[in-house]
């Protein structure tokens, strides 16, 4: 049995603004800096005329969002992706045998230029395609998507499966604030489901809204993790996955304590409506979800059972989900049966992404 990271993480870093058209570089983020009391270093990109803050290598530990679990630090040239083959023998060290990357950016709202949105997307699903390159096998990606132009979106999803992308990143809330069930999304789908790439709300959201409102240190939980949650119960609530029965949903980096609750919650919302919740509502519909560490896990496997749960380090970030020797630590976890811990490491993520090899 293999050690398959399901979210880990790349930080976008100034090459990878570098594979743009030419006709496209007028979109190439702009660069600005601000040096804070203590001397760090704080440096933002300039996107829809919006300053986003990015970490960069020699930022210090602010500069570089810092450490969280463990206090782990992780060598730069593995953290920024500057060295993929640094990035590899760290993961040998941990034990890992493939990662599959989610972009960073996209965390957040970007812009609602269509046309920047698409060089932007380009650009980064190229850069991810090099990195599967030289990677050699070790890595599968997320591929960025430009929401607000589907034509150019089928062709970069098209491209970035030839390259090694195993999902593709929408966020349960869009820009524009798309929701998951929104009819506009459904060529996507069959896309996903022809492509055996699924669909995967990650941390974070796309609305511009959502971001002003809890975009406060103290609402990060709100700005983060309630899109994705929103997006589980959307999936239940409208049948969606019924209607797409070939394609894949992955809820990733929002925990999974709150399983039982949006479950309970479902069952009695669908009795009243007069449907049924099945009895085993993440594998009849398709639906995977990663777990942590400080997750309830035994209460966990009790509502769900085992095959549809996958977990991730979030490596490369410092965050409440960042541990990153949470694989290892997993594999000896008797929280959960052997056998399930086997299959959330190794063959659990190797069905969601379609990973063969």
């Amino acid at each position: 049995m293999g050690i398959i990271d399901a979210d880990a993480h790349v930080i976008e870093i100034d090459q990878t603004w570098d594979y743009m058209d030419p006709s496209e570089r007028h979109y190439r983020p702009g660069t600005a800096y601000q040096t804070l009391e203590n001397g760090e270093v704080m440096k933002y990109w300039i996107v829809g005329g919006r300053a986003i803050r990015t970490a960069w290598p020699g930022g210090g530990p602010r500069g570089e969002f810092g450490l969280f679990v463990g206090n782990v630090v992780l060598p730069t040239d593995s953290k920024f992706m500057l060295d993929v083959q640094a990035r590899i023998a760290h993961m040998d060290e941990l034990g890992t045998d493939l990662q599959v990357l989610y972009p960073s950016m996209w965390t957040g709202p970007i812009t609602t230029n269509p046309a920047e949105e698409v060089a932007l997307c380009r650009s980064y699903n190229r850069w991810m395609a090099d990195i599967y390159a030289e990677g050699k096998g070790r890595f599968r990606w997320a591929a960025a998507m430009p929401v607000l132009d589907l034509e150019e979106a089928e062709r970069q999803l098209r491209f970035a499966k030839d390259n090694g992308a195993v999902a593709i990143n929408l966020r349960g809330i869009e820009v524009g604030n798309r929701l998951i069930n929104d009819p506009y999304f459904y060529p996507v789908y069959e896309w996903a489901a022809e492509l055996d790439m699924p669909i995967c709300p990650h941390s974070g959201t796309g609305s511009f809204e959502l971001d002003a409102i809890f975009g406060s240190r103290e609402t990060q939980f709100e700005r983060n993790k309630f899109s994705g949650l929103s997006a589980f119960h959307t999936l239940l609530m409208s049948g969606l996955p019924e209607r797409f029965p070939n394609t894949k949903w992955g809820i990733i980096e929002f925990s999974a304590d709150w399983i039982p609750y949006l479950l309970n919650d479902l069952a009695r919302r669908m009795e009243r409506r007069g449907d049924g919740l099945s009895s085993d509502p993440l594998t009849e519909n398709n639906i995977w979800v990663t777990v942590q560490l400080n997750d309830d896990l035994e209460q966990i496997h009790n509502y769900v059972g085992g095959n549809r749960l996958v977990i991730g380090t979030d490596y490369g970030h410092a965050d409440s989900a960042t541990e990153i020797y949470a694989l290892k630590t997993f594999e000896n976890d008797e929280r959960m049966p052997a056998e399930s811990r086997e299959r959330i490491l190794w063959d659990n993520p190797r069905e969601l992404y379609g990973i063969q090899n």
